[in-house]
Formats: structure tokens, sequence, C-alpha cells
């Protein structure tokens, strides 16, 4: 591949499956090492005006888009800022820019799958956070592509697979919503969804826009424990949890997270030709991908 990335955020769980199948497709990434304290505009800048990318995907803020369990809104209001200049800087170079969003842009109240032309009107912090980035890459650099994701999971402890199984390791019950429902996305999934798009992107392909993808079986939190459950006997015959289902209105968070998040995918099917793919078949490799780090 002859186009030069830029990869923010190659440390996370995201970053790192995107690295390992770029390889396999002869597509390398270069990974700077983020300025002490992290990102900011500055140091942006004097990356960005060094390397003049073709493509910069931003994964830098991974942890607090996607697997995070509260965020201090403070820090959005930073990682916004970065990411407008992140904007200008691509603009400038005409370098193209690969922007994540989540399923938090909408507020749940639709019982149907979401598309990108429905409204937004996020219901936390992070939602709305993570729609201004999504409006400051759209006015700012015309040769973008934001990418909406559904429940990402990674084998992070923080995330939603790294929660049941520390519960279920000290055999401890569980509440889960039997009627919140998404898409679940294991990461390597997603990495899948990314590559596809820079192979198109290397022909030149002006395809910019806004695309969601999510694992393809829409379902509800406790069906998705429950399965991580039963896979996870594989590796470990004494797991045990009880998963006591509960409404979306007994949780904490029913305020601010959506209880239908689900994705409409068809777009980035018809303009990539990128299809969903049962998000069942790759817990094993997530698992896998646990046991060996715990």
């Amino acid at each position: 591949m002859h186009l030069k990335i830029v990869l923010l955020g190659a440390g996370n769980a995201l970053g790192q499956a995107l690295i390992r199948q770029g390889a396999e497709r002869d597509i390398s990434f270069f990974v700077p090492r983020p300025a002490e304290g992290g990102w900011t505009p500055a140091a942006l800048t004097e990356l960005i005006d060094q390397v003049r990318p073709d493509v910069v995907i931003n994964l830098a803020y991974y942890y607090d888009w996607f697997q995070a369990g509260r965020v201090e809104p403070a820090k959005f209001a930073h990682q916004a800022e970065t990411v407008e200049r992140l904007a200008q800087l691509c603009k400038h170079y005409q370098s193209i820019l690969i922007q994540p969003s989540s399923y938090r842009v909408f507020d749940g109240c639709r019982a149907t799958a979401y598309s990108e032309k429905n409204d937004c009107n996020p219901l936390s912090p992070r939602g709305q956070a993570l729609l201004a980035m999504e409006e400051s890459v759209r006015s700012i650099c015309s040769r973008h592509i934001i990418l909406r994701f559904g429940w990402l999971l990674d084998d992070s402890p923080d995330g939603m697979l790294g929660r049941v199984l520390q519960r279920a390791q000290a055999h401890e019950s569980m509440e889960m919503a039997d009627d919140r429902r998404g898409n679940p996305t294991p990461v390597d999934d997603a990495a899948r969804v990314l590559v596809a798009i820079l192979s198109q992107l290397d022909c030149d392909a002006p395809l910019w826009g806004t695309y969601q993808y999510g694992g393809q079986e829409a379902a509800t939190a406790l069906a998705v424990a429950e399965a991580i459950l039963q896979e996870a006997k594989s590796w470990d015959s004494d797991i045990r949890l009880e998963v006591v289902p509960r409404p979306h209105a007994h949780f904490e968070d029913a305020g601010i997270e959506p209880q239908h998040g689900v994705l409409d995918c068809k777009k980035i099917t018809h303009v990539f030709g990128i299809k969903p793919r049962s998000w069942r078949t790759g817990l094993a490799e997530l698992l896998d991908n646990y046991y060996r780090n715990v």
C-alpha cells in the first residue's frame, strides 16, 4: 500500500488489532509516541507538519470513548479541541481523517435500527462530545470517514467482557438488562472494517462521509453476558455467574445509556462492500487473548 498512514492510539486494543491485520495485508502504520500527558493541539501540529500523512486514524482516546465506565466531562472538552485541530491539519495537508464514533450519539428511543440519516440526540456527556467531534470533523475536513461502532468488545479488564468474567471468577451474581439492545462488535471485527476501508481509499475512491458498523445479530446486554460465560467455560470450567435479568430502567445509567442502540449497517455494505459478521464467532479469540493476559 502506497498510503502513508499515521495511527494515533496504537497501544489500545483496537490499535493493536489494526496493526496485526494490516501486516497481513501489507499495510504499515506510522505509530508516533504520544506527548507526555497525551496528545495536545501543539503536539499534533508538530507531528502532522513533519510527517504530512495521506491518512490519519484517530484512536487516541479509544478508552474514554468506548471502554471506560465513567469519564469526567472536562476531559471531553480537551479531546474536542484536539480533534478540531487534527481536522484543521488534515484539511491543510489534504489528508484523510478517519474518526471513530459510537451508537451513543443516539438517544435510544427508536425501537428499530438507527441509520446515518436519523437525527442524533445524545443522552450522555460522552455521546454529546462524540457528536460535537463528528460535527467538527465534517465542517472542517472534507476528506473524512466518520465510523460509528456498536458495543465494542475487547479483552481489557474494564470492558464489558472483562467485567463479566471478573464477577464470574469471584462467583458473584450480576444484573444485566434484558431489554437494552445493541450490536456487539469484537475489536478484531472492527479492525477488519478499518482495513477494508483503507484498502479502498488506496484506490483513490472518494468515499467520504459517515458510516456505521456493528456485529451481525442485535442482542440484549443479558444475552451477550450469557454468551461470554458459555464460551468462557472452555478456558475455565469452574467459572459460574448468576446473571439476573433486570429492565433497562432499573440501572443507574438508564438516563445516559441508549436503551436501543442498534445500528443499521446497510450503507457501509453498499458503499464499501463490507458485510457484518456474527459477533458470536469472535468471542473465542477475545477470550483467548483475555486469559493469556490475566
